[in-house]
C-alpha cells in the first residue's frame, strides 16, 4: 500500500463488533464495556443498527440521573434503566469498500470518534479514532522506511 487513498476500512476494522439490544441495562453495558476493553457498543435491535453508546454517554447518564432521582430510589431506577435512553441514534456509517481518509472526514464533519461499518444493511465492523491513528502510525513509518531505502541506495551508488 502506498498512500493512504488505497487503505481501505475493511482492512482496519474490528470485525463482528460487540453489540447490545436498546433494552440493556446501563450497568450491562457498562461491565460489557470494562470487561471487553472497549468505548463504545452499537446498538442493534430486529438486526438493525439503531444507534451507539459509548462509555462517556454512560458516564454522563449516571452524573444527569443523580440529581433527578430521590436518592434512596437512584439505585432501583438507574440500574434498571436502557441504554436506548442514552444512545446516539442513527449514527453515521460507512462501507467496508470506504478508504480511511472518507471515514477521517466523515468523523471530522460530523465531529464523532466512531463509524460503524455496513455492508448491505449489515453491521460488519467498526471504526475508531484509535484504528485512524494506527494507520497514520503506519503510514509514517512505511513512509520513513522508504526514505531510509533511498539513502542507503544512494550510499551505496557513492561508495562505488
Amino acid at each position: 500500500m502506498n498512500s493512504s487513498q488505497e487503505r481501505r476500512i475493511r482492512d482496519w476494522m474490528t470485525s463482528d463488533p460487540i453489540t447490545v439490544s436498546g433494552s440493556t441495562t446501563l450497568p450491562e453495558a457498562y461491565w460489557l464495556m470494562v470487561e471487553n476493553n472497549i468505548r463504545r457498543l452499537l446498538v442493534v435491535d430486529k438486526n438493525l443498527l439503531v444507534g451507539i453508546v459509548t462509555m462517556n454517554d454512560l458516564r454522563g447518564s449516571f452524573h444527569s440521573e443523580i440529581t433527578t432521582i430521590i436518592p434512596f430510589r437512584f439505585n432501583e431506577i438507574l440500574f434498571k434503566m436502557p441504554v436506548r435512553q442514552f444512545m446516539s441514534k442513527d449514527p453515521i456509517t460507512i462501507a467496508p469498500t470506504a478508504n480511511v481518509v472518507e471515514a477521517a472526514r466523515k468523523m471530522l464533519e460530523h465531529k464523532i470518534s466512531t463509524l460503524p461499518v455496513m455492508d448491505s444493511g449489515k453491521v460488519v465492523g467498526i471504526i475508531t479514532e484509535s484504528d485512524l491513528f494506527r494507520i497514520l502510525v503506519d503510514f509514517c513509518l512505511s513512509q520513513e522506511a522508504e526514505r531510509n531505502k533511498k539513502v542507503k541506495a544512494e550510499t551505496s551508488k557513492e561508495d562505488k
